[in-house]
Order: structure tokens, then sequence, then C-alpha cells
């Protein structure tokens, strides 16, 4: 069953510190207490072989100390936070996710170490943004600015909702506008002898599009009247609108709709294109009927 807690997970590398600072900001907007994890990473099969207790010891006091110094951190950020601190041994990833069953959100740095041009989200960012159990912040180095909207991406799908709610919580709690964008792509034209039969760009569709935007906003604007929102329409696609946003956002979030074969693997293609290549925090939507199944 999961609890009203916010998790950062941390790894001693400097860029975890820009998770920590949004964590614990965070934890505070939403009055719930933060845990702070670090995972060893040690496979015991392996160091049956290439490790002795002694260096294990070692290892595992590296590790409490890079804990102990996040939560000194946390409590520097924000004074009354209730923070806890938890050392976990095993496969990074592995743990992470099942951290991830108990928890209202998941805080993670954003690093990568591949050789891909543009790829910079690491890879255990990337798996537990996949297979989480519960929301997942994926936050990249560097100042958020306060003055800067929240956007967010809006389907038709069962996460429409949810990523609604997130978004107009997330605006309110930070006193932002909010942008919200809608795509869809234009059917292709049909051709004779080389000549279009039909123009794909129909200011009639875009007219639907918007109204179906606009119903799907109005319940939470109601709820949320002091939040100032921008609603787009667009031709691109999701990922390029959004990443494109992301240089002038301080959060943007989408929600989870994998369609993967792959049990468990909630997250779609535009989810893993923002976490690669956004500029800003990105915050992935769970699905709550998924999230019911999973408890």
């Amino acid at each position: 069953m999961r609890t009203q807690t916010v998790v950062v997970a941390v790894d001693g590398i400097d860029a975890s510190g820009s998770a920590i600072r949004w964590a614990a900001a965070e934890a505070q907007r939403r009055e719930q207490p933060l845990r702070v994890l670090n995972v060893l990473d040690w496979e015991w099969q392996a160091a049956r072989f290439g490790y002795t207790g002694e260096q294990f010891e070692t290892e595992r006091r590296h590790a409490e100390g890079l804990t102990a110094d996040a939560a000194r951190q946390v409590r520097e950020i924000a004074p009354g936070l209730e923070v806890e601190t938890e050392l976990l041994v095993g496969d990074p990833a592995a743990q992470l996710i099942i951290a991830s069953e108990n928890a209202d959100l998941m805080v993670l740095g954003h690093r990568g170490h591949g050789g891909f041009a543009g790829l910079r989200l690491g890879s255990v960012s990337q798996r537990v943004a996949t297979h989480a159990h519960c929301p997942v912040a994926v936050i990249r180095e560097g100042t958020e600015d306060p003055r800067l909207p929240v956007a967010a991406g809006v389907d038709d799908s069962a996460a429409a909702d949810g990523v609604l709610e997130a978004a107009f919580t997330a605006a309110h709690q930070r006193g932002a506008d909010l942008v919200l964008i809608r795509c869809y792509l234009p059917p292709y034209p049909h051709f004779r002898g080389g000549i279009p039969l039909t123009d794909p760009h129909t200011p009639q569709q875009d007219d639907i599009e918007r109204a179906r935007l606009a119903a799907l906003v109005e319940p939470w604007q109601a709820k949320f009247p002091d939040v100032r929102v921008e609603q787009l329409v667009s031709h691109d696609s999701a990922s390029a609108m959004l990443v494109g946003l992301s240089h002038g956002a301080q959060l943007v979030l989408v929600g989870s709709r994998g369609h993967g074969v792959i049990v468990g693997t909630l997250l779609g293609s535009t989810g893993l294109q923002l976490l690669h290549h956004t500029e800003c925090p990105v915050l992935i939507v769970r699905p709550e009927g998924r999230l019911a199944k999973q408890r």
C-alpha cells in the first residue's frame, strides 16, 4: 500500500544535488515527509569472489555518509520538513522500483553515461521511470525559475484526467501559469495523378480539437480558478512540442501510456523523448487505474 511520501534517490554524483533540492521543495509544497534513499550497488554472487567483508563495510559506511549528507542538505533547505533516510543494497534500479510501491512520488537525478549525443538520461533513471509504481520526477542540473509556467500534454487517454489534476495542482502550488497542449496529426492528403484531392490542414478539425481540449480542462479550471491557463492545439508531435516548451517552463508533465509488450512497462515514446531531451524537470504521471491494480 502506498504512503503519502516523497522519495528522492541519491547517488553521490554532484548532479543529484539538484534532485535533492527539488524533492525538498516539492515535499514542502505537498506537506509530505521526504525519504532519502541510497542504493549500494552490490551483487553478492560476484562479491563472494571479488570483495572481502571489510571492503563491503567500507562501501556501506561511505554510502551511509552520502545519505546522511543528503539529509542534512534537505534540513538546511527545508527546516521543519520530516526527513528519514534508508540505505538499500542490491541492483539500484530494481531496489528503487520496489521502493516506488510505497511512495507518492519518486524523484531522480538526470545523468547519462552513454555515448550517444543528446541521450543524456542515465540507465537507472530510465529503468525506474519506465517501471515505477508511482509518479516519477526526473530532475536536471540547474535552478528552477519560479517565474516560468508549468506545461503539460493532454490527450484522450485514460491518463488525461490524472495529468490535468497533477498539472493544475503543480501550477497552483507554485503560483505559476499553466500551458496545456493537445497534438494531433491531420489526415494525409489523397492523391490522384499527382494532384492532392484533400487538404490536410482543416481549420474545422482544429476547432474540434480545441473544443475537446476545452471540455477536458473546464472542470479542472473550475476547481483551480486562480490558475491562468493557455490552451494550444498543434499538428506537431507531443514530444516535439513539449521539448520545445521545456526551454521556457519550470516543469513539464506527461501521462504514462506505454504500448510495449513488457509487463509493467508504462512509459510510452513521448515520455522517453521528454526524459532524454527536455531542459527542465519532467513529471511522469501514472494512471490511477493502473496503480490500483498494482497495489
